[in-house]
């Protein structure tokens, strides 16, 4: 048996139990991040009437989070480089605790944003970093559950930590949910430093910034992080505005859609598990298939919106469509990183998601405002996520050439994967 072979072979008769704790105390922190950035949406009326800023305003504050996670992913992910990743794990949700705790205090709109934006910068680096962890931890044919279980945190948080926390707005006011984060942040702290191996997490790559930004000259590593910004635009071109689809479209009450979005939440739930292992089983045809699938989705959503019971079913197969599709391509960035690139292609896939999330809000309100309307969101937003699936197909197929001879040997940047398809 060679030495790549050994720690693999040793995992299951190690402490299979350890592992899974290990992965669970990552989902805690996930939960808590999720919970943070998604919350704002269901606090937008108390913020603006508490700051006395309008509501589009107050809104900014989703687009201030995103633009931090997009810019802090990979600054921060060099700046942790030397350190050891459980020990980059602690200081990420000290950061989180401690912008949470600034968003509580805010005396402003403007102290505000800033805390959110410091918040944000945690946000990539942990998911980045959490992933490797994760996939460390675990045997080979596990790497895509063990993702696809730290994810899990970022459902539940859309299931549950997202309505808690606008309940606990609606009723003690919207500084009680981030004091309510605060002390999510400081549990993730405590179940990381428990169960989180030092050992096994490992230690960063070590290098600087301009060296962990080399693994952006693999060409596939490029073509994942483009699948991820437009597969993923075209839920958030829907997501964004589930709401007035359902109360102008569907013609649900506004009482109504909180519960509606809970299909949404358990959707993202079973997508997020089922896609998961299949991608453990046949990763590349994963990848094609969940992105293929959640744009067929979103272009049937086009004609059920106008029924209700049709309209409810598919916002559960949206949340199930969109995450399906989350382990495929992280996993296929992490796969086509290698080596000390890895955190840095994880923590810039996670900005991916979240420039996508940016993308399709935007792309949406073009629609509504000066395209074909409301009702025709759905099935524009596919041809977003069909872009993700071209992108993808393409670096499918061009490392496929590679493998059969078809393009000289060195002509590719990045050797390609030689997992199950």
């Amino acid at each position: 048996m060679n030495n790549s072979q050994t720690p693999n072979a040793s995992i299951p008769a190690r402490d299979g139990k350890r592992s899974s704790m290990a992965i669970y105390a990552l989902t805690i922190g996930a939960f808590g991040i999720g919970t943070t950035e998604f919350v704002i949406m269901g606090l937008l009326l108390q913020l603006a009437a508490d700051l006395q800023v309008t509501v589009p305003t107050a809104g900014l504050l989703i687009s201030g989070y995103a633009l931090g996670v997009f810019i802090g992913a990979p600054l921060l992910t060099a700046s942790l480089s030397k350190v050891p990743r459980k020990t980059a794990l602690l200081a990420l949700m000290v950061i989180f605790t401690l912008g949470n705790l600034a968003c509580a205090l805010a005396p402003n709109y403007a102290v505000l944003m800033v805390a959110r934006v410091v918040t944000s910068l945690a946000h990539g680096t942990y998911f980045g970093v959490g992933a490797v962890v994760a996939t460390s931890v675990v045997s080979p044919d596990r790497k895509a559950a063990a993702l696809s279980t730290m994810f899990t945190g970022l459902t539940v948080a859309t299931l549950l930590g997202v309505p808690a926390g606008s309940w606990l707005g609606l009723h003690f006011g919207w500084r009680s949910t981030f004091w309510a984060v605060c002390v999510i942040g400081i549990a993730a702290m405590t179940v990381i430093a428990l169960f989180v191996s030092a050992r096994e997490a490992g230690c960063g790559s070590g290098v600087s910034l301009k060296e962990e930004l080399k693994v952006l000259g693999r060409v596939h590593v490029l073509l994942g992080l483009a699948a991820t910004v437009f597969g993923f635009a075209g839920v958030f071109a829907v997501f964004t505005y589930i709401q007035p689809l359902l109360t102008q479209v569907t013609g649900f009450a506004e009482a109504g859609v909180s519960v509606i979005l809970l299909m949404f939440g358990v959707g993202m739930i079973l997508g997020n598990v089922v896609g998961g292992r299949l991608t453990d089983r046949a990763p590349v045809r994963m990848l094609l298939g969940s992105l293929a699938a959640l744009a067929i989705v979103l272009v049937l959503m086009g004609f059920a919106m106008g029924n209700r019971v049709a309209a409810v079913l598919f916002v559960g197969l949206l949340g199930a469509g969109a995450f399906a599709t989350v382990a495929p391509l992280q996993l296929r960035v992490l796969n086509q990183a290698q080596g000390a690139g890895q955190s840095m292609a994880s923590s810039l896939n996670i900005a991916a998601f979240n420039l996508g999330n940016a993308l399709g809000a935007w792309l949406g309100g073009v629609v509504i405002e000066h395209g074909p309307g409301l009702a025709s969101l759905p099935r524009v937003a596919a041809v977003l996520t069909l872009g993700g699936l071209a992108v993808a197909g393409f670096s499918v197929w061009r490392e496929r050439a590679a493998e059969q001879g078809g393009v000289r040997s060195g002509s590719l940047p990045g050797a390609p994967s030689r997992g199950r398809q």
